[in-house]
């Protein structure tokens, strides 16, 4: 493709950019005073001001950033947005003490979000999950991971997956669908969680594969999930189908379900409260982003905080994700769990922001098209009114977002 500059669609100057990636010895790889331009909905060229090639265009196609922070679109990669009822009442009832058994029988717990799931039509899950995922676009959010899991059987899950991918359709933002059909134990298969996974790799997993409605294969392997074996099978289907895997593990203990990810080569694992050092040594090895949750470990008031430092030290990269979902992150503020990353697990500000960019997009296999401000990427990224990114981070309840652009094009305020 000519990449002429008198070609290009529209040129952003008078900015500072946090490119993510582009200058890695740069913190945050800023550009005091840059330029970003873009042409049919891909980043055409970006660096200093002064550098802006001879015969860029100076008539209404450029526009002034006003001195503010251009940071890519926001990426949150780990979300279950697509649900029907809520858990308010479940979560009244546990701060009135009871507990999770009593719950439970009371028919509460995942079966009621379940329950209410299956009885939504595809259209209904549609509109009630635009608000949420509404909220997440209005903080700069350009790409959203949503899993299934709440349906358990195979006409819901399906109907919870095409939902996702038509919020894409209706809403200004990319959608990354994942299948969960492993998120927990139908009713119907109470005391048989073998056949369960029969049915799951046998029969689910590879409709869903055929009709293209999954990007990927997730499973929650914990003890009041699956088991290590069972979740090997899941994986072991999943690769026959070429669909790359990740898993929500060690949230509550350690069953060494990362290493099993990472030897799957899981795009990523996801909570990793319990991870001992050898998992986090087998994901480095293999490249497993590791994906932390600040939102649940919050809500759920847990007290052992992911291994930060060990994954530093291994040099395994973090992501950070909303966990939106009703039961036990009802979250659906990806700039919240930047702050808490930095308050609850120690992360920096810049690491937090790596996070919801760069890191979040490998978690998603997507860093060849998002997550960095570089030349052939995608064209979404955020103006700010901020004096430093790490403000980004810092506040609490206060979103600077002041211009969103998605594919080259500013979405109406």
């Amino acid at each position: 493709m000519d990449n002429s500059p008198a070609l290009w669609d529209g040129v952003w100057v008078d900015a500072r950019i946090a490119t993510m990636g582009a200058h890695p010895a740069v913190p945050y790889g800023a550009i005091d005073d840059g330029a970003i331009a873009v042409r049919e909905g891909r980043i055409a060229w970006v660096g200093e001001r002064r550098a802006l090639p001879a015969g860029a265009p100076d008539d209404s196609r450029v526009q002034s950033a006003g001195g503010r922070w251009i940071t890519p679109g926001l990426i949150d990669c780990h979300t279950h947005l697509v649900y029907a009822g809520d858990r308010a009442k479940e979560f009244e009832m546990r701060l009135n003490g009871a507990s999770y058994q009593e719950i439970a029988r009371q028919g509460g717990g995942i079966v009621s979000t379940v329950k209410a799931t299956r009885q939504a039509s595809e259209e209904a899950l549609v509109e009630t999950s635009r608000p949420r995922l509404r909220a997440l676009i209005a903080e700069g959010v350009t790409t959203v991971e949503i899993k299934s899991g709440y349906g358990l059987d195979l006409d819901t899950e399906l109907r919870m997956l095409r939902a996702a991918r038509r919020l894409g359709e209706v809403e200004p933002v990319d959608i990354v669908t994942t299948f969960l059909g492993a998120h927990a134990l139908p009713p119907e298969y109470a005391g048989r969680a073998d056949d369960y996974i029969d049915f799951i790799c046998g029969e689910v997993l590879p409709k869903v594969s055929a009709v293209q409605l999954a990007d990927a294969v997730d499973a929650f392997c914990e003890g009041i999930g699956f088991t290590l074996e069972q979740t090997q099978r899941v994986f072991e289907a999943a690769r026959k189908l070429a669909l790359p895997v990740k898993l929500h593990a060690e949230q509550l203990s350690d069953l060494g379900g990362a290493a099993l990810a990472a030897r799957f080569e899981a795009l990523s694992a996801d909570h990793l409260e319990y991870v001992s050092e050898a998992s986090v040594i087998e994901m480095a090895r293999h490249g497993s982003v590791a994906v932390l949750l600040p939102g649940a470990f919050y809500f759920l008031g847990e007290t052992r905080v992911p291994p930060v430092e060990l994954f530093r030290r291994h040099g395994v990269p973090m992501a950070v994700a909303t966990d939106s979902n009703p039961g036990s992150s009802p979250v659906c503020s990806l700039l919240l769990m930047l702050n808490m990353a930095c308050t609850l697990f120690r992360l920096t500000p810049e690491e937090a922001l790596l996070g919801v960019t760069r890191h979040a997009a490998a978690a998603l296999a997507i860093g060849d098209s998002a997550g960095t401000l570089e030349a052939g990427k995608r064209a979404d990224f955020v103006i700010w009114d901020i004096d430093h990114p790490a403000e980004l981070a810092y506040r609490v309840g206060f979103n600077p977002c002041c211009g969103i652009v998605r594919r080259g094009v500013p979405l109406e305020s």
